[in-house]
């Protein structure tokens, strides 16, 4: 499992976009959490955590890896 660190992340809609972002990035066969209070992004495959980063960020949220 990748996690990741987001922020800016405020409702239940702002996750969806997240889960919906990181879902599409090459390599990754769920997307296992997205918590606005933990402010972190898990997912299992093998991506590229830098794109994992970089699709987050496309959406208009802060990330880093952890």
């Amino acid at each position: 499992m990748i996690e990741i660190e987001v922020t800016g992340m405020t409702c239940g809609h702002c996750e969806m976009a997240v889960r919906k972002a990181l879902t599409k990035v090459p390599g990754v066969t769920a997307v296992t959490k997205v918590d606005r209070t933990t402010r972190r992004a898990a997912v299992e495959g093998t991506p590229d955590v830098a794109a994992l980063v970089a699709a987050v960020k496309a959406e208009g949220f802060g990330a880093q890896p952890l």
